[in-house]
């Protein structure tokens, strides 16, 4: 008998309650779109909206159509009404490790992960963006647990210090003020082996971006008309999806200075590589060691086909 994921832990902070997902009530044939953050999450929203919509008549914006179910931000009476009145296969996203969310033998997860080191770089991109106004809306909102999260250091190492060495919950040992990226990938990697867990790689994806959108529409059993293929890879290119930026961004860019333009970085690798130094490295190499086991942390380093 396999050995299935269990929900052991709690996760309550300024972005989002895990306990949310207590009132969704799940259909046969839902998508779970699961990252830590900076991952691919907004790519992979939109590739599964094209998938599902190979014409690209949307019903609504990706983000809309796909809410991140754990976010304290939007009511969740909202959120689950939305949800419920959808006609279409519904995907939903989260940024909870596997052991904070009901597992559900019935849906289908997708876990996006990227190298640790250009989930940081982008992270960097992503918070130092974010307008004083998001801030305080995600320290005021009431029934916020833990710390308020604060400004951005001025200074990316110290940034780097804090987020590689600093875990925000009591069982997590890096990702502050956010939470563990590496705990979260491993959380998703020990379950690789169940049929209805996929995980992918962003590495991958940037490669070869078609053989990637076919695994995930065969994964997902989504059946595309060959002759919509081209349009599907060139609408879901980082050129294209930068270009229609308020279509794609969450709230469509409004939380960010700079609008979407500024959620809609780069999408590129390896910027890290100009940044850390080998001390800073060597911090990682600590964190990795705690957090992940050997073969995780090659593939989080490397990608490949699981």
């Amino acid at each position: 008998m396999l050995n299935l994921p269990q929900r052991t832990h709690i996760y309550q902070n300024h972005h989002f309650d895990s306990t949310r997902w207590d009132y969704f009530e799940s259909r046969a044939d839902d998508i779970v779109i699961a990252t830590s953050y900076k991952a691919g999450t907004t790519w992979t929203q939109a590739i599964v909206a094209h998938l599902l919509f190979p014409d690209g008549n949307f019903p609504a914006p990706p983000t809309q159509m796909s809410p991140w179910l754990d976010m304290r931000i939007i009511p969740l009476e909202l959120v689950l009404n939305n949800l419920k009145a959808q006609q279409h296969r519904r995907f939903i996203k989260t940024h909870l490790p596997l052991d904070g969310v009901p597992y559900n033998e019935k849906i289908k997860y997708l876990y996006i992960a990227r190298d640790t080191r250009d989930v940081f770089m982008s992270l960097w991109n992503h918070y130092t963006g974010m307008k004083e106004e998001m801030l305080m809306l995600l320290n005021m909102l009431p029934g916020r647990m833990g710390d308020e999260l604060p400004p951005p250091p001025d200074d990316i190492h110290t940034f780097w210090r804090n987020w590689i060495t600093r875990g925000s919950f009591a069982w997590e040992t890096d990702g502050w003020p956010y939470w563990s990226h590496l705990s979260n990938v491993q959380s998703w990697w020990n379950f690789r082996y169940l049929p209805n867990i996929q995980l992918f790689h962003y590495s991958d994806m940037l490669a070869d971006t078609e053989r990637e959108v076919r695994r995930i529409a065969a994964f997902l059993e989504i059946d595309v008309p060959e002759q919509a293929w081209d349009g599907i890879i060139k609408a879901i290119s980082f050129t294209e999806m930068k270009r229609q930026g308020e279509l794609y961004a969450p709230g469509g860019g409004q939380f960010w200075k700079g609008g979407a333009e500024t959620f809609m970085h780069k999408g590129t690798n390896n910027r890290w590589r100009d940044v850390l130094s080998d001390e800073e490295l060597a911090l990682y190499d600590t964190a990795c060691a705690r957090a992940l086991t050997p073969d995780c942390r090659a593939w989080l380093e490397n990608g490949g086909t699981i």
